[in-house]
């Protein structure tokens, strides 16, 4: 885009956590940690400074599906921050010495997010949401599924996650078209494809998890199933998650926290997966009235369900959407992100302008009939993390909903 003088670059690449057979939980994101030990000629050190000097950052993230490198840089750095990830996902060093630096490097964070309540209660959520499969064991991986990770194997990993066909490039902001297709054919052209399965499909079980911990307050989640990124279906869903507890204005918000008191953190949200999705409730309340809170959050879904949508709320609901689509697309980071994630999933980048035409064609009733089709499933993963008292939250969720 002429006048910019900022670029954003994501490399992703279609694999993570959930192409993990079980003994190798967490290898994908331990692997992302060590590219960055030393890659290509780079050291450690060589490879923040290179994009640091010209005034860039690099961050990288694994997920469930994609695992991406991200880069921000000043115009006229693209051939340096194509160079510097292609060596990071192409030919780290993967010194032993740092493999087992990096393991417990690992088993340090995994110790961090169990200490951190209002993280740990989500992968409790999760392991109920999707119990025996890919989705629902941690990103982290346990100390034990890391412990047989050494360079021959973690190259034969890297070799099967990083494999270039299902790898996309984005760039946004200040990029030439022919520069970039030269640059990615010169970086990435010659790379060789790996053989790899794909995951299993997935089925959301759903399940009831308690952890009781001597804290102040109560966490909560509360799932159901969703829909998957491609089903017609999803716009709709993303509109019931905001009129649900998307913002201060959604009927959790004002019901849970502003007319009763009950919750001093409440949201929603949906995560759809390629062939799946999460509807999550997230809350944070006082022990004691937390299967309060449990009922009245399957009251609220089960209202929006059975009647739907006032006029106000799905008005709403569809500007929020499109507010934080247009503001987005005035983050190149943002864009690079957005464009490589889609190509991946749908195989070409989806234009702003058709993700909002989609949202403002949502009707009450497909917005009623979304929330049906989640509670109609007869699942529910729930997982509660704080005092004993506020265990009985998550079967009183799942059995008021039913």
């Amino acid at each position: 885009m002429p006048g910019l003088r900022t670029l954003a670059l994501t490399v992703a690449v279609k694999g993570g956590a959930r192409w993990e057979p079980e003994d190798r939980s967490g290898w994908s994101h331990l692997l992302e940690h060590l590219v960055f030990k030393g890659a290509g000629a780079m050291g450690a050190r060589d490879i923040v400074e290179r994009i640091e000097a010209e005034g860039g950052s690099i961050n990288a993230a694994t997920g469930y599906e994609r695992t991406s490198f991200d880069v921000r840089a000043l115009d006229g750095s693209l051939s340096l921050a194509l160079q510097v990830v292609s060596d990071l996902v192409f030919r780290p060093t993967l010194d032993p010495a740092e493999i087992e630096r990096e393991k417990d490097v690992v088993a340090q964070e995994i110790a961090e997010a169990f200490d951190t309540p209002d993280d740990h209660v989500f992968e409790m959520a999760q392991t109920q949401a999707f119990a025996g499969q890919p989705l629902g064991r941690p990103i982290l991986g346990s100390v034990e599924s890391l412990s047989s990770a050494d360079r021959a194997t973690m190259q034969a990993w890297r070799a099967r996650l990083y494999s270039p066909d299902r790898m996309t490039v984005a760039v946004s902001g200040a990029v030439d078209e022919d520069e970039l297709l030269a640059l990615a054919e010169r970086f990435f052209g010659d790379a060789v494809p790996a053989s790899a399965d794909a995951p299993a499909p997935a089925a959301f079980t759903g399940g009831q998890a308690s952890l009781s911990r001597r804290i102040e307050q109560a966490n909560l989640v509360f799932e159901l199933p969703g829909v998957s990124a491609s089903d017609p279906a999803a716009p709709a869903m993303r509109v019931f998650s905001e009129i649900l507890g998307g913002g201060m204005a959604s009927r959790l918000f004002q019901t849970a926290r502003e007319e009763r008191g009950l919750a001093y953190a409440i949201d929603a949200w949906h995560d759809p997966y390629d062939d799946a999705g999460i509807l999550g409730v997230y809350a944070g309340a006082a022990a004691d009235r937390a299967v309060e809170l449990a009922e009245l959050t399957a009251d609220q879904i089960r209202d929006l369900a059975d009647h739907g949508p006032t006029d106000a709320e799905l008005s709403r609901a569809k500007a929020v959407l499109k507010a934080g689509l247009w503001m987005s697309d005035e983050s190149p980071a943002s864009r690079a992100g957005r464009m490589a994630a889609q190509t991946l999933m749908f195989d070409r980048p989806i234009p702003s302008e058709e993700t909002a035409a989609r949202i403002d064609a949502v009707t009450a009733e497909a917005v009623a009939e979304a929330g049906r089709r989640t509670i109609q499933s007869g699942h529910a993963a729930t997982a509660v993390l704080g005092p004993k008292t506020a265990a009985p939250a998550g079967p009183a969720f799942a059995a008021r909903l039913a």
